[in-house]
């Protein structure tokens, strides 16, 4: 079923305008991503739903004028923290402390050992690892939607300073880092809708060390 679901997606580049993904499906492949693992469970990240149609075509123009921004339904913006500080840091691990009832000693050292090492790191390294952390969930994203039937198509081709601008990212300590129309793909116009899904063979791709 997975597998099936995958061979359907594709990176669709023509979406139907008219069409709208409905809430219930949203939630669950945002919840997907909400889920989805990072490195230590910080989460280093947020995920901006943007379906104001005049915002969302301040972006078309600074992301290489790519239609499934505005004809899609929704588009999700994958953004970043800039930075690893001590306030986040203990904000996530006293989250953890607070949901699971009680402290433990080993995870405490845990919480220390990050402090002592991810704090002093320049920005842009803490920013590039943030980053690796919301790629995770943008695949949990796409698998997610594919399982819903929704149309996606991951993008990296935009300005991220200006989307920053737009969103007033950097204002909250975050920077963009990928987006994702969602919607459905339109009947004509899109030249990879037919086309079909190539990828390199298993054994130019996985080896096997045993």
């Amino acid at each position: 079923m997975l597998i099936e679901k995958l061979n359907w997606r594709y990176a669709t580049k023509k979406m139907h305008p008219s069409k709208t993904v409905s809430d219930e499906k949203v939630d669950r492949i945002l919840e997907a991503a909400r889920l989805a693992p990072t490195s230590s469970g910080l989460q280093p990240f947020e995920i901006f739903v943007v379906t104001n149609p005049d915002v969302r075509a301040r972006i078309r123009e600074v992301a290489w004028d790519q239609s499934p921004i505005t004809d899609g339904s929704h588009l999700l913006v994958f953004a970043a923290w800039d930075n690893y500080t001590s306030e986040r840091i203990n904000a996530s691990f006293d989250l953890v402390n607070d949901e699971r009832g009680f402290t433990n000693e080993g995870w405490e050292n845990y919480r220390q050992m990050l402090l002592s090492t991810y704090v002093p790191r320049e920005a842009q390294v803490n920013f590039e690892h943030a980053a690796r952390q919301a790629y995770i969930a943008l695949g949990m994203t796409l698998t997610a939607a594919a399982f819903e039937a929704v149309d996606s198509t991951p993008m990296e081709g935009f300005e991220p300073e200006k989307v920053d601008e737009i969103l007033g990212l950097r204002e909250k300590g975050l920077r963009s880092v990928t987006i994702l129309p969602l919607g459905y793909r339109a009947e004509e116009g899109d030249w990879l809708k037919d086309l079909k899904k190539v990828r390199r063979a298993k054994e130019d791709f996985i080896t096997e060390i045993k």
